[in-house]
């Protein structure tokens, strides 16, 4: 199957949930052009409290759409938009990606990956359950964080549902994503 943008979504308030879009514009170096948080600087309000120079690695949020067939399957419906992100993706494993790969979506813009989202207690507002269903574990045990992925724009550019997404991995030994 071909990787592509299901949905996008954006809103200027730090609010849980974004509305879809007919189209989002992606700025270098800042993130989603009228999101609440593009910037430089860290945007998240918990990561501002504690330091409001740190880079802003969380410039756009990705989510694949298979986690809500996944969750579906459980009980909940969640549609694009509703967790927070700002691109919904098909196609495309985001959690097995190494930190530094490269998305290039649509015609230009190209997101570099920065980390995991660590999902937080507004999942279970937004849902009562959907916190513990978004977790798991490997079989060794380890804790596996199903909601996401960080990125940073490198290149600006126009982005809609139905652009293409291809990859290219940084060069080896690649690093696993961790929480950012």
């Amino acid at each position: 199957m071909n990787a592509s943008v299901i949905a996008i979504n954006r809103s200027p308030t730090h609010s849980f949930s974004k509305p879809n879009v007919e189209s989002i514009r992606l700025l270098a170096g800042l993130g989603i052009e009228g999101d609440a948080h593009a910037g430089e600087t860290v945007k998240h309000r918990s990561r501002v409290k504690a330091d409001p120079t740190q880079p802003n690695l969380r410039q756009v949020h990705l989510i694949h759409s298979e986690l809500f067939d996944e969750l579906s399957a459980k009980g909940f419906f969640v549609a694009p938009g509703e967790m927070g992100e700002n691109i919904t993706t098909r196609g495309i494993d985001l959690l097995a990606l190494p930190v530094g790969a490269k998305l290039q979506i649509g015609a230009s813009a190209v997101v570099e990956v920065t980390g995991l989202r660590n999902p937080c207690v507004q999942i279970d507002r937004f849902q009562k359950g959907l916190m513990k269903a978004v977790l798991d574990r490997h079989s060794e045990g380890e804790l596996v964080r199903k909601s996401g992925v960080m990125g940073i724009v490198l290149a600006g550019g126009e982005v809609r549902a139905g652009d293409a997404i291809s990859v290219t991995l940084p060069t080896e030994p690649h690093r696993r994503l961790e929480p950012v």
